[in-house]
């Protein structure tokens, strides 16, 4: 945030403004001292121009300093800058109305004889007068106390606007590192392992020796790749966070491509309502995806069933695989995928179950209410 350069006039140092103001007030008191020669009057014109120079440490002393010479001498400028400065600084109302009041009283006292003797008309004008004396400088120093307590609050007001953006671009920044190790699981995860998978078969069934050599080669690149894409995924995961989709992503209409190319023997039943949302259909997709993966991985010549279902309150996937049937492809695996599914069950307040079956396979079951959607 930028701050606005100060005015030219709020530069200058604050003791050399009460310096300017001690010798002003000095100059009047000194014009209404030209006939005076009492030294209580000149001891109490002194003290009230110097006191003036702790006006923002004690303004309501320095206000009451002043009073002895609005009494003795016909001044204005030593006691309309304190009462001033009071108001400035002090937060009773009651407390300023009364010093105003008071200043005004000791303004009229000397006063009081000409008072009587002359017309109702003059002594109205003198009252008004003596009266807005007083008030004006108490009136002038709420106006600015109040401008400074709204000048704090816009500023505290814009250091909040401020930290909200630095949270809200941090929210930002954190949704797509999760959102990208989402996709780097789900799409190129998927992708790589079933390059090492079909690479493993060929190393197996390969009569050549060279083409059995480049299919090592590609698998062991692909299991590198794949170990590589798991510790970035956890770095992004650890800094991203719960997050909702921030991109298109597949539905339930690619589901059939996706059972295609698995690379495994499966099956595809059942059907789920044309009602549900487009991040139900993602998180069945993902679901799919997540589960036919693991199969790849860790069920080598196993066969899947997808199974769609639905009932009145209710919709879900269950995908079942047999037991292995070939030799086990050492892969890495995070188990960060299945964490992605908790995830997305969880938006739709649905559940993921997981476990082995008894025959040997395993089975991924997700749960969500229709109205979730």
């Amino acid at each position: 945030m930028v701050s606005k350069p100060r005015p030219r006039w709020r530069r200058v140092p604050p003791w050399a403004v009460d310096a300017c103001l001690v010798v002003l007030a000095a100059l009047d008191a000194w014009i209404s001292l030209l006939d005076e020669e009492h030294p209580a009057v000149l001891a109490c014109a002194a003290v009230g121009c110097a006191g003036l120079l702790l006006r923002r440490r004690f303004p309501l002393t320095v206000f009451v300093l002043t009073l002895p010479m609005t009494f003795f001498l016909d001044v204005a400028f030593a006691p309309i800058t304190a009462l001033y400065t009071l108001a400035t600084h002090t937060r009773s109302r009651p407390l300023l109305a009364g010093c105003a009041l008071l200043n005004a009283t000791v303004s009229a006292l000397d006063q009081l004889p000409d008072t009587f003797t002359s017309d109702h008309a003059w002594t109205l004008v003198q009252t008004v007068y003596t009266l807005a004396t007083a008030l004006a400088p108490a009136l002038f120093g709420q106006l600015v106390q109040a401008r400074h307590d709204i000048a704090r609050q816009l500023h505290q007001v814009e250091e909040a606007r401020e930290h909200e953006r630095a949270l809200y671009a941090q929210t930002v920044l954190a949704q797509e590192r999760a959102q990208l190790a989402r996709e780097m699981h789900d799409v190129v995860s998927h992708q790589v392992s079933l390059i090492a998978v079909r690479a493993g078969a060929l190393q197996v069934a390969a009569p050549d020796p060279d083409t059995r050599e480049a299919a090592h080669t590609i698998r062991s690149l692909s299991v590198g790749t794949l170990d590589e894409l798991r510790h970035m995924v956890t770095l992004l995961r650890a800094s991203g966070g719960r997050t909702t989709e921030l991109t298109p992503q597949p539905t339930l209409a690619d589901l059939h491509h996706l059972v295609a190319t698995s690379g495994i023997e499966t099956s595809l039943t059942g059907d789920l309502p044309s009602t549900i949302s487009t991040t139900a259909q993602r998180t069945v997709y993902r679901t799919v995806q997540e589960a036919l993966t693991n199969v790849r991985k860790h069920a080598p010549g196993a066969h899947a069933d997808v199974h769609l279902w639905h009932t009145p309150t209710h919709f879900g996937v269950t995908v079942t695989n047999t037991a292995p049937t070939r030799p086990l492809v050492a892969l890495p695996s995070s188990r960060q995928g299945l964490i992605g599914l908790h995830e997305r069950a969880d938006l739709l307040d649905g559940t993921l179950t997981t476990g082995p079956t008894p025959h040997g396979g395993f089975r991924i079951e997700l749960r969500a209410p229709l109205q979730a959607d």
